[in-house]
């Protein structure tokens, strides 16, 4: 399959046809005319659409059965791939209640729970796209981030501009973001069988030190944030799914071996191993892994390009 999508084909062969009956100019303009972009995304298990409200089979290291209670996550600094490798940001939109520009970072907040069900503490609202514009040009893959660019993470959300000031979202130390929150609970609710009632994923930085509040700079030891792409990608025919699966498959999520419930990216949490191993971030057992995606987050199972 033929994944290139060409902005500016039909202009340039419309041109070189008038050109060879004498109809155009010897060098004819090239279209510059922005194209408009949008890159869905969904949440899935395995090749199963998933939402809220609904039973989720088949997770974790059991095969155990869940509900989503959260699915949320921030999305960065998307860029487009030319068949060369060059690299074409993709210029979002105005700010508004799921977008963000500020400087060179360009921020998403990409909202797959629908307040139903066990998702009772999310919002009705959702946001499963991006929407943005690039140059005239052929394209063949796109990159990004999942994560809050540092200049934009350690603020106060009270204050900060949408979609930065969503208390879920916020992250207790040094005032930063969760990248992610992905969270599956017992679907019997309290009188299920669970040991421990619901498995979070929380993404966010770690060790970090510094106050912002008093004007301190904030450094952190891990930043956890996982870059991922595809060499291959059409927005046209495909959307990005988002594998509850393939996030939880190394786990026993109606248990909780250590330390904070699930895996809260601490850097000695059991149950963050397989977890980092799914998002392609270095991460060691003894707390010495830098938070850094390995090799460009190439072998990440969390996200893949399927079919519309």
């Amino acid at each position: 399959m033929n994944n290139t999508f060409s902005i500016a084909t039909l202009a340039l062969v419309t041109i070189a046809t008038l050109s060879a009956c004498g109809g155009g100019s010897d060098s004819p303009a090239e279209d510059t005319t922005p194209r408009a972009i949008t890159l869905d995304f969904a949440a899935y298990a395995g090749s199963t659409s998933v939402k809220c409200g609904t039973v989720v089979s088949g997770l974790g290291s059991g095969n155990t059965e869940a509900q989503i209670k959260d699915f949320r996550f921030y999305v960065s600094n998307v860029k487009l791939v030319k068949a060369d490798g060059s690299k074409v940001a993709l210029t979002l939109g105005a700010n508004d209640d799921w977008n963000l520009t500020t400087g060179d970072n360009r921020l998403t907040l990409i909202d797959l729970e629908d307040g139903t069900g066990a998702c009772s503490n999310g919002t009705a609202a959702t946001n499963a796209q991006i929407k943005g514009t690039v140059p005239a040009g052929s394209y063949v893959g796109v990159e990004m981030t999942m994560g809050v660019p540092f200049a934009l993470n350690h603020s106060d959300y009270a204050t900060a501009t949408k979609p930065l000031d969503i208390q879920a979202m916020a992250w207790s130390w040094q005032a930063g973001r969760k990248h992610a929150k992905i969270e599956v609970t017992d679907p019997a609710g309290a009188t299920g069988s669970w040991t421990a009632k619901t498995f979070n994923f929380h993404l966010g930085s770690t060790g970090c030190t510094g106050n912002p509040a008093s004007g301190e700079t904030v450094s952190c030891k891990a930043a956890n944030r996982m870059d991922f792409g595809f060499a291959s990608f059409n927005p046209t025919t495909q959307k990005i799914a988002v594998d509850l699966k393939a996030l939880l498959a190394g786990n026993d999520i109606t248990r909780n071996q250590a330390g904070a419930t699930g895996c809260m990216s601490g850097g000695t949490d059991p149950e963050c191993q397989k977890v980092f191993e799914a998002l392609a971030i270095d991460w060691k057992a003894d707390g010495s892994g830098s938070g850094l995606p390995i090799n460009g987050g190439g072998a990440q199972t969390l996200l893949k390009a399927i079919a519309k």
